[in-house]
């Protein structure tokens, strides 16, 4: 029915989310909406996973087309592939703060996050 390359919007749109369904890569995308990019070596450092993990959630949001990559001699950077993830990522945040309102201690923690960049 759909030929190669033409997927349903809605798949398209799930994918999105499966790209984002799962903690670290959110931490990823996060640190990438911080900066303009960040090399694996640096993303091992402030997420605190093994390479070879960090590698697999990288692949996952390659994938979905959240982040592109760039090797530079032996080093390799990652950046949002659209500025408007970290957009989303805001957003998600500020959900996040309205599903955890009733409880102090989760407000307090979605406070103490890391500051996200303002986006236009």
């Amino acid at each position: 029915m759909f030929g190669d390359g033409e997927l349903p919007l809605y798949e398209i749109k799930a994918n999105l989310f499966k790209g984002l369904a799962h903690p670290y890569r959110i931490r990823v995308l996060e640190i990438l909406s911080a900066q303009d990019e960040a090399s694996v070596a640096q993303m091992i450092e402030i997420t605190g996973l093994e390479a070879s993990h960090l590698s697999q959630h990288l692949s996952v949001l390659r994938k979905y087309g959240l982040v592109v990559s760039e090797r530079r001699a032996s080093i390799v950077f990652y950046k949002l592939a659209y500025p408007q993830v970290a957009d989303l990522l805001k957003v998600a945040r500020q959900l996040l703060a309205q599903l955890v309102n009733h409880s102090s201690a989760q407000r307090a923690a979605v406070g103490a996050l890391p500051q996200l960049p303002s986006q236009s």
